[in-house]
């Protein structure tokens, strides 16, 4: 460049620590993970053992149960959460369309994937958001890694996972759990904190203890907030079972990532639209239970 003709090297070339040492701090921080996999490898395999039996379990339902029988069950809890004809033969009318283009077990093997992070999700996320709610000092620890979570690409929670637990499911469901347990723990922490002063102080006035105003009044209070909560975990987690299945989580992720790999144009449309349909009926659903929630809550204290 002509202005760093004239110009010290230290104002054009910025100082970067050195590259051997650079090198040598990425040698010792790869090293001493690769001995941690080493030495807790197994036993960290061996503690989420259960989840892998219990993924295996509920896709193996969802698979070889009769496809009348998950259609019904579909859309019967939809109709129980939203209370709304509409819905409700959206859900009927897309799950037909899926099991049409063949699809159907591939979205089942996904459904599994999904029910099983949202699971965790949820509880893992309620109780955080509860400590955080309660005191300000552990939000403000839990804040700087929850914004570290959401803005990490997601390609990087693969790296360690594989690393300790290989290819499979199991790694898989950890990187989704990651990437959509934040929205449900920030959420809840909302909720909670947006009760109403007013009714904690008349709950006080009537001898509550803190686990009676939590369990009585902050989360029935809160729920509407909080199943928007549910409702971004289970978005992001569907979002992240197609880089997921890089690693070896099967379903729709897997036939958008091989869609990608042949340029399969019209495989590619036909899974990206199933994976927008299960969204759709899912963001529907739960959006309608959360406004009826809070209508009832509305009903109650207002």
């Amino acid at each position: 460049m002509a202005q760093c003709s004239f110009l010290p090297d230290l104002f054009c070339n910025f100082p970067a620590v050195d590259e051997n040492l650079m090198r040598e701090f990425k040698k010792s921080v790869d090293l001493s993970f690769k001995a941690f996999v080493r030495s807790y490898g197994d036993i960290l395999t061996t503690i989420m053992q259960p989840l892998q039996w219990f993924l295996n379990w509920l896709q193996d339902f969802f698979v070889n149960t009769p496809w009348i029988i998950i259609l019904i069950g579909m859309t019967a809890i939809v109709y129980l959460a939203s209370r709304n004809i509409k819905i409700t033969a959206g859900t009927a009318l897309s799950m037909i369309v899926i099991g049409l283009v063949g699809l159907w077990n591939d979205t089942m093997v996904t459904l599994a994937m999904v029910t099983v992070c949202t699971l965790i999700s949820i509880v893992i996320g309620i109780p955080i958001g509860i400590f955080m709610a309660r005191s300000d000092r552990f939000q403000s620890i839990v804040n700087p890694i929850l914004d570290v979570m959401q803005t990490m690409p997601s390609f990087v929670y693969l790296i360690p996972v594989v690393m300790i637990f290989g290819i499979g499911k199991v790694p898989g469901l950890i990187a989704v759990v990651i990437y959509a347990v934040p929205p449900m723990i920030r959420l809840t922490n909302l909720g909670i904190r947006l009760v109403d002063k007013e009714v904690l102080e008349a709950a006080d006035a009537f001898g509550s203890s803190n686990r009676q105003k939590l369990k009585n009044v902050q989360i029935p209070l809160a729920l509407p907030t909080i199943m928007a909560g549910i409702n971004q975990t289970i978005m992001m987690s569907l979002a992240m079972v197609v880089v997921a299945s890089m690693i070896g989580v099967g379903g729709l992720g897997k036939n958008v990532l091989q869609a990608i790999t042949n340029q399969f144009f019209t495989v590619g449309f036909l899974n990206g639209f199933a994976l927008v349909a299960i969204a759709i009926i899912f963001d529907r659903a739960s959006q309608a239970y959360g406004r009826r929630l809070q209508k009832h809550s509305e009903v109650i204290h207002g």
